[in-house]
């Protein structure tokens, strides 16, 4: 039986939605072990002078616990 845990992270990027997923991806997997799932819970973008100036996403983060 396995036991999991979630938290929460927001990355953000300047190209888009999808790189900002997998940079939050890529960073959490560096500090949690067995990371397995993520859930996208909410997009936004950051706007300047009317132009989309950075992509954030906020996600739960799904982890196996090990002993």
């Amino acid at each position: 039986m396995s036991v999991a845990r979630v938290t929460e992270i927001t990355s953000s990027s300047k190209k888009g939605f999808q790189d900002a997923i997998e940079k939050g991806i890529a960073r959490a997997s560096k500090t949690l072990k067995n990371v397995e799932g993520a859930w996208v819970q909410e997009q936004k973008v950051l706007v300047q002078d009317g132009a989309i100036v950075a992509y954030r996403v906020n996600m739960k983060v799904t982890f196996i616990l090990t002993d």
